[in-house]
């Protein structure tokens, strides 16, 4: 390898990524940005700007859209599966959000609601507060945030209610995970990891993959709430959305 991996994840396998990169045995640089969305820190607005990697961390719908305009290889590898979950402030009553009622009433109930501008956030916002029949109390309490992690606008006290995937809330200090959304609204986010064009860095893409695939990294994924798709299920796996 005659320059540094580039990677981006993101944020739902950034903190298992982040905290994996020590332990491995080869220089990688990591950035970070959101699969979908706008922000100026977002995966699409770095490709167009112009900028490239050699692995791209993202939701497998993300992948299937900037494969098709030709930024990556096109083969996808599923790597772990995720869930969107609901935390308040510390020492803040954690509501119930058990049921599909009983999701409504907290959101109501919420002076201010916080989700991310990945796709996470556009689920929630497009198919959850619609078929809760509260999309128009939602466009006035509800806010999207951009390049920041919604449990730390959530511990500061700027929202009383936020969502973001599982493993985006759960290393955030100063938060309690009120739990994941309810059966009629949990959904299943497949990420993984898609390549980039420079055909001279794949085989040290593969090898950081095959890193991140050992049964001793499966451990620090599922402490940051996400699943491992296991090795007979890949090649199996229907991505179903993402964030």
């Amino acid at each position: 390898m005659t320059r540094p991996l580039r990677i981006v994840t993101s944020g739902a396998q950034a903190a298992p990524i982040e905290a994996l990169l020590p332990a491995y045995d080869g220089e990688v640089e990591i950035a970070f940005g959101s699969s979908l969305g706008d922000a100026h820190d977002s995966i699409p607005t770095r490709l167009k700007a112009g900028e490239r990697f050699d692995l791209y961390f993202l939701a497998a719908s993300a992948h299937a859209r900037y494969a098709a305009e030709g930024h990556f290889s096109g083969d996808f590898v599923p790597l772990v599966e995720s869930r969107i979950g609901a935390a308040v402030r510390q020492g803040e009553p954690v509501p119930d959000i058990s049921t599909a009622p009983a999701l409504r009433r907290a959101l109501l109930a919420a002076g201010s609601v916080a989700h991310a501008a990945s796709a996470s956030g556009i689920y929630l916002s497009d198919e959850v507060f619609p078929a809760l029949g509260i999309a128009g109390e939602m466009a006035k309490t509800a806010r999207t945030i951009y390049s920041e992690r919604v449990g730390r606008v959530v511990a500061r006290g700027e929202a009383d209610l936020g969502f973001q995937q599982m493993s985006e809330l759960i290393p955030i200090p100063g938060i309690s995970i009120a739990g994941p959304l309810p059966p009629d609204f949990d959904r299943t986010f497949v990420f993984g990891a898609g390549f980039g064009l420079d055909a001279q860095m794949r085989a040290a893409a593969e090898a950081f993959l095959a890193f991140l695939r050992t049964g001793a990294t499966a451990s620090v994924f599922a402490e940051a709430g996400l699943d491992p798709v296991r090795e007979e299920e890949l090649g199996e796996k229907v991505p179903s959305s993402g964030s």
